[in-house]
């Protein structure tokens, strides 16, 4: 975890924090010590990017899930277009 912390240039009371409150859940090794992956450490740098900003830690554990959301809800609506033939996405109204 101090590694994980030292590498976001955050601290292990803040990765606790956004494990707490649901955001990323770490794997544990044999001797109990959490194990990040790379996205859970790419989502817990945005969620500490939002919190430097002054966001509240709740508000940015929603944030980043909801952008999360986006990005996968996007990703299969691109994946059905080009399974329907139109590769280019509508325009914007």
């Amino acid at each position: 975890m101090g590694r994980a912390a030292h590498m976001l240039g955050t601290t292990p009371g803040f990765l606790r924090a956004i494990g707490e409150a649901r955001l990323i859940t770490p794997h544990r090794s044999k001797g109990g010590h959490r194990r990040y992956s790379r996205y859970q450490l790419r989502i817990a740098a945005r969620a500490w990017e939002l919190v430097d900003h002054g966001t509240p830690i709740e508000a940015a554990c929603r944030i980043v899930i909801l952008e999360d959301q986006l990005e996968e809800a996007q990703c299969t609506n691109a994946e059905h277009r080009r399974a329907a033939g139109s590769p280019n996405p509508p325009a914007a109204a």
